[in-house]
């Protein structure tokens, strides 16, 4: 899996940093699936070297503008292009009726199927809302001034990696064959030969997973969302300082967001949805925000528009190192 920051501002776009989007690239199934849709999303994706045209998924973590204003223009231009075979959406209760309300007054029609899912009740109960044989997608309430989710991705464990090699040596031909034992089925050869898959491949090989998580002050569902996750993407909106002003607000510090990943044990952090108040030049910047999380979680990086992040799964049990 690929993320790809197509937003890291809050509120409000600056020069250097547009609303919130983030993108996940899905290379072996040429798909792309979309966290959130602020405004210019669309714009992002024409610098990005993303291809738009394999959006297949959109998730909504809540119904601020600074998430949602984008996504009317991005699905009307999918629907221009002509050749999109369709959308699933993915958030809180009210999203259909503003799509549907922002489409109709403008006269604007979707020529595509457009799937919308709510996620509320998936978020309460544990749910998965998504699932099929290679990810699955899980959800939890954060606390916000509105209704708001975060979201994980999980890849399913794969299957361990087959040695060509030693087939060749048994002399088992290639073909459909390889498939069957890569599968870690037992097969008969044609001279009778009974040969276990499992004893040709090596031992299963864990998936990825990612955890986007925004907007929220500090939230214990949060941290049993993102436990033991391989990238978990917070919103830092406020510099540790700023606390009282975050907790009146119901966003995250950079130190919430940090204490998250601690108690959840991720692999790495990496801070977005700043406030335009921490641009470079100012006072605090984004380099100070990473410094105040590092002190409680080591791993921990900013974003910025366009910088793109390989997941793997990380084979080992320990978190992000932490400082001593």
């Amino acid at each position: 899996m690929q993320v790809t920051f197509l937003g890291t501002s809050s509120g409000v776009p600056t020069r250097g940093r547009n609303v919130s989007a983030v993108a996940l690239r899905l290379p072996q199934r040429s798909e792309l699936w979309l966290f959130d849709c602020g405004e210019g999303t669309q714009h992002q994706f024409l610098r990005s070297e993303l291809r738009v045209s394999q959006l297949r998924r959109i998730f909504i973590t809540h119904m601020h503008g600074d998430h949602v204003f984008g996504l009317p223009g991005l699905l009307a231009s999918l629907g221009l292009a002509g050749s999109c075979p369709g959308i699933d959406l993915y958030g809180p209760d009210l999203l259909r009726d503003y799509l549907e309300g922002v489409l109709r007054t403008s006269s604007t029609r979707i020529g595509y199927p457009l799937r919308s899912h709510k996620v509320r009740q998936a978020a309460a109960s544990g749910a998965l809302v998504f699932e099929d044989d290679d990810l699955q997608v899980r959800c939890a309430p954060l606390t916000h001034r509105v209704p708001a989710y975060a979201y994980r991705v999980d890849q399913k464990t794969r299957a361990g990696r087959f040695d060509i090699a030693k087939a060749k040596e048994l002399g088992i031909p290639p073909g459909p064959i390889y498939g069957e034992l890569k599968a870690g089925r037992t097969v008969t050869l044609d001279d009778g030969r009974i040969i276990n898959g499992a004893s040709l491949t090596g031992p299963e090989r864990p998936g990825a997973s990612v955890v986007y998580c925004t907007d929220t002050v500090f939230s214990e569902a949060a941290v049993q969302l993102a436990q033991g996750a391989d990238l978990l993407i917070h919103e830092s909106t406020f510099c540790h300082s700023e606390a009282e002003l975050a907790i009146a607000r119901q966003h995250s510090t950079s130190t919430m967001a940090a204490q998250t990943a601690l108690e959840a044990g991720v692999k790495q952090l990496v801070l977005t949805h700043l406030s335009p108040r921490y641009m470079p030049g100012n006072p605090m910047t984004p380099d100070d925000l990473v410094a105040e999380a590092q002190t409680i979680f080591a791993n921990t990086t900013v974003a910025k528009d366009f910088l793109s992040i390989d997941v793997l799964p990380c084979e080992s049990d320990e978190p992000g190192q932490q400082p001593e």
